[in-house]
């Protein structure tokens, strides 16, 4: 059976959160641009799409242009063909399936990794043995409640450190493989 590598790339809070209470980013973007993609393009470089949950779809559409030349696919069980704007159509798509079946299904169809990005979602993928790889990005600030990255979880999951990055941003990124 072929399998989809799940990958993480997500920044959160120093104390682990990656959105506020009501899924707000602000935080996010009081930093300086120093012109670095903090390892986003080289990351992207290795994914041939993108798995979402709603919550994030539904975010990145307020960023107004879409930021992703790949092609997405919105894992939701409200959402339908026409939540997706007609300048996305044939680059976003819907699917009410779950984490393993959406995972099959892109295997079938030629994908060999996937970047899976959304709290929940993350939590869900995880949950099944489904995320290979975790990029993670602490923001130096503490945010004291919101989203948070990992929730509960039923027995350890295991990290292996492969790289960690300091950026000028201040910025410290951590690649982590996922032990089996």
């Amino acid at each position: 059976m072929k399998v989809v590598s799940g990958k993480v790339f997500i920044a959160c809070s120093l104390d682990g959160f990656i959105a506020r209470e009501n899924g707000d980013i602000d935080w996010l973007h009081r930093y300086p641009d120093t012109g670095d993609d903090h390892g986003y393009a080289r990351f992207m470089a290795t994914v041939d799409g993108l798995v979402m949950g709603s919550g994030t779809f539904k975010t990145v559409l307020g960023f107004g242009e879409w930021p992703y030349e790949k092609p997405a696919v919105v894992l939701s069980s409200t959402l339908t063909a026409q939540s997706i704007p007609d300048a996305l159509a044939g680059k976003v798509r819907i699917s009410d399936k779950a984490p393993r079946a959406i995972m099959q299904e892109l295997a079938d169809e030629g994908w060999r990794a996937a970047y899976i990005d959304g709290g929940r979602l993350i939590q869900s993928f995880l949950a099944e043995g489904l995320i290979d790889e975790m990029t993670i990005t602490q923001i130096p600030v503490l945010l004291g409640s919101g989203r948070r990255l990992f929730g509960e979880h039923h027995g350890d999951i295991h990290l292996k450190l492969e790289s960690a990055e300091y950026f000028a941003s201040g910025f410290v990124q951590s690649r982590y493989a996922v032990e089996r």
